[in-house]
């Protein structure tokens, strides 16, 4: 499927993603989804923002709470997941914690990557399909 001439860039980039945006149950499903990981991550990240004393590990913090936050208002929602998996799952790979929280947290993300925010999300109300009503031709 082709896009218009009129839409370019991201707008036609998520359209291709995601033909639909989930309604009903599986939009509900989506969005508490997406609540519950952003808020883990804005909150497992908030302290370490501000208390981490290593460069790198204070910016990983701040770019997971960005996509944490990104995640919760479901902006940009294939790109907030990827960040948030690629940067959970190297963190379970790497940091000498307990894995399952960030293996969770970043199982979820990659999936809501790939199934799209929904229908109650920035998301759609940016880049999802329009109907328009044309009004009736008066004779």
């Amino acid at each position: 499927m082709r896009c218009p001439r009129r839409i370019i860039g991201w707008r036609c980039a998520v359209r291709r993603l995601y033909s639909t945006f989930a309604g009903s149950w599986p939009g509900i499903g989506l969005l508490l989804m997406r609540g519950v990981v952003g808020a883990v991550i804005v909150v497992g990240t908030g302290f370490n923002v501000w208390h981490e004393l290593s460069l790198h590990l204070a910016l990983s913090s701040a770019s997971l709470a960005v996509a944490g936050l990104l995640l919760v208002v479901g902006l940009w929602t294939p790109v907030a997941g990827a960040v948030v998996a690629l940067i959970e799952i190297s963190q379970v790979l790497r940091v000498d914690q307990h894995p399952l929280v960030g293996l969770l947290t970043g199982t979820i993300a990659a999936a809501l990557a790939m199934l799209g925010p929904g229908r109650w999300s920035v998301d759609a109300r940016l880049f999802g399909w329009r109907r328009i009503e044309a009004p009736l031709r008066k004779k």
